[in-house]
């Protein structure tokens, strides 16, 4: 007998039909014999919803306050799932975050998972139950409630699984798994049957959906094999694994976007040892993140520093930076929200040359002018004008012929 993780999003919970078709999927897991551990996001657009209520009242709410009201959401899907399986004559529990023992640190709206005692799951999966908990919430060391952030889900489900030791964490949400590019985006992406952990966390944190980035991490921090697949249809989905061998033949294995972008350029900096330091420790006080840093080469003493954050945090990056700008005897800062993101990855870059070549020969052939750059052993990411992002995205897909079942080396 396994132990299955099985966490649905939100799109796989929308209504009532939805949940139970849910329900048929969870119940057939248990009986088959295997033990099942059920994490669920909130219904859905319930998420998007309690927070455009909460904009309506306040358009800056409080962090804490705002974790106390979309951990609602999680708890309306447990308790319906329950429910549900009760009516199909399963012994099943639903819990909270806090009551399924996970632990947070205190940044609330994207807390990060400090610890997890699965003591009261392991009771009731003894039991024989089917053990539902909310994703994305877990319990703070002032005793609050505090939410992981969008995708938080998948973290709780990955985290429960390292916990539990369980043989697989299944991921089911509304597309049947891992593309090499979106496939809304591109017509001729490919579902991949099996991506490393680098891989699939360069894909997740460069903008592809899926998975959350944190979850990958989890996943191999702890060796927890995942498998991406779709509610909707009883079909294989991809695996999430340590890489091996094999995997160094295909150079590149997918391609991502993310507009959800912002570039901020502080102006005429004093190229001198400490400020970039200075800079960047007031940006993580104020719980910034920052991804692409280009500083430029020097001019008279002066440099431009400019870097990418989250759209969504532009505003808490500006508040930081103006009140810096004194301070590091800079002219100004600029801020720029019309950029995207475009990255290709692959372990297989590792051993093959002329990678960068081929990337940027295709997007100057196209037109698409490049604005910074970042590398790493398995991938490389461009930002470009937003406006470019969907055909950026269909021109590298087809110059590294993603579409093609073997791609060309």
């Amino acid at each position: 007998m396994a132990l299955y993780v099985q966490k649905f999003g939100g799109s796989s919970l929308a209504d009532a039909t939805c949940m139970q078709r849910v329900a048929q999927r969870v119940y057939d897991t248990r009986a088959e014999g295997h033990s099942v551990v059920v994490v669920l996001s909130a219904m859905g657009k319930t998420t998007d919803n309690l927070i455009n209520l909460s904009k309506q009242v306040n358009p800056q709410p409080d962090e804490r306050e705002m974790d106390m009201l979309l951990a609602t959401g999680e708890q309306v899907s447990v308790a319906i799932l329950a429910m549900a399986l009760h009516a199909m004559g399963a012994e099943a529990v639903s819990m909270t975050g806090p009551q399924a023992g996970i632990s947070t640190d205190s940044a609330h709206t994207k807390a990060k998972i400090t610890e997890i005692n699965p003591e009261r799951i392991v009771q009731n999966l003894e039991k024989g139950r089917i053990v539902i908990v909310c994703g994305f919430q877990g319990l703070s060391p002032s005793a609050d409630i505090a939410t992981l952030g969008r995708g938080g889900s998948d973290t709780t489900a990955v985290a429960l699984a390292a916990a539990l030791k369980a043989d697989r964490c299944q991921i089911f949400t509304d597309v049947d798994g891992v593309y090499t590019c979106d496939p809304r985006i591109v017509k001729a992406a490919r579902k991949l049957d099996i991506i490393a952990y680098d891989e699939m966390l360069e894909l997740a944190s460069m903008g592809a959906k899926v998975l959350q980035s944190r979850s990958v991490e989890f996943a191999k921090k702890y060796g927890v094999e995942l498998e991406v697949l779709t509610s909707f249809d009883r079909i294989p989905g991809t695996v999430v694994k340590e890489e091996v061998n094999d995997m160094e033949q295909i150079v590149v294995r997918g391609v991502a976007g993310d507009k959800n972008q912002a570039k901020v350029t502080i102006q005429q900096v004093p190229d001198q040892p400490g400020v970039a330091a200075k800079l960047f420790k007031e940006l993580a006080a104020a719980n910034v993140n920052v991804d692409m840093i280009v500083q430029n080469v020097s001019e008279r003493g002066h440099t431009d520093i400019s870097f990418t954050v989250p759209r969504d945090e532009v505003n808490r990056a500006r508040t930081t930076v103006d009140q810096l700008v004194p301070a590091l005897n800079a002219a100004g800062a600029t801020y720029d929200i019309d950029i995207a993101k475009v990255s290709i990855v692959g372990v297989g870059m590792r051993s093959h040359s002329g990678v960068a070549y081929r990337m940027f020969e295709a997007l100057s052939a196209n037109k698409i002018n490049v604005e910074m750059i970042s590398t790493s052993e398995i991938k490389i990411s461009v930002v470009i004008r937003s406006a470019y992002a969907d055909q950026a995205m269909n021109v590298l897909h087809d110059a590294f012929e993603l579409g093609q079942t073997q791609p060309a080396s």
